[in-house]
C-alpha cells in the first residue's frame, strides 16, 4: 500500500504563486509515476501534471508555462509550482501515483489541498 499526503495549498490573489507538495509514503518504491489533478466544483478531475521515476513530464495545456512538477530531495516526492495562478485554478488539487502510469486501474490517491485563487 503507498499512503499520499499533499501540503502547500491556500488562498493567494491573482498573480500569485503557491507550491504544492506531496510526500508518498508505505511502499512507495514500486512507483514510477506521480502527478496532480485537480477537480472544481460541479467539474470533472482534470489532469494537471505528470512526471516520471525518469524525469519525464507531461503538462495540460491550461497551465503550461505556469505550472512546473519536480522532484523534491526525499525520494517519491514531487511538488507542483505554480505561477501566474488565475482564479480558474481555485480546485482541490490531488496528488496521485501509480506503479504502471497514471491514470490505471492502480492509482493511489491523497486526499487533497485546497488552492483558492482570488480575483
Amino acid at each position: 500500500q503507498v499512503q499520499l499526503v499533499e501540503s502547500g495549498g491556500g488562498l493567494v490573489q491573482a498573480g500569485g504563486s503557491l507550491r504544492l507538495s506531496c510526500a508518498a509514503s508505505g511502499n512507495p518504491l514500486s512507483i514510477t509515476h506521480m502527478g496532480w489533478y485537480r477537480q472544481a466544483p460541479g467539474k470533472h478531475r482534470e489532469l494537471v501534471a505528470t512526471m516520471s521515476v525518469s524525469g519525464s513530464t507531461k503538462y495540460a495545456d491550461f497551465v503550461k508555462g505556469r505550472f512546473t512538477i519536480s522532484r523534491e530531495n526525499a525520494k517519491r516526492t514531487v511538488s507542483l509550482q505554480m505561477n501566474s495562478l488565475i482564479p480558474e485554478d481555485t480546485a482541490v488539487y490531488y496528488c496521485a501515483a501509480s506503479p504502471i502510469n497514471l491514470g490505471s486501474s492502480r492509482d493511489y490517491w491523497g486526499q487533497g489541498t485546497q488552492v483558492t485563487v482570488s480575483s
